[in-house]
């Protein structure tokens, strides 16, 4: 069987928060979701925002992601 024939997916929207930058949110993200998820096949990035501190400086990346998991 060829990759991706006779799958089926579950997609659900998880939030990666960092102050180290963008792809670091999107890890943490990833990774809280290995820990609840089985079977994580890729993810999609929905939208990037964050927080900017008193001085003026991004301290905070938050990124929305869809994941998706192999259903059984």
């Amino acid at each position: 069987m060829a990759y991706g024939q006779g799958r089926t997916y579950k997609k659900v929207e998880v939030i990666g928060i960092s102050s180290a930058g963008i792809e670091d949110a999107i890890q943490q993200a990833s990774n809280r979701a290995q820990q609840s998820l089985e079977k994580l096949s890729w993810f999609e990035v929905e939208g990037i925002r964050g927080h900017i501190g008193d001085g003026g400086k991004v301290d905070e990346y938050q990124v929305m992601l869809k994941v998706a998991f192999e259903l059984k």
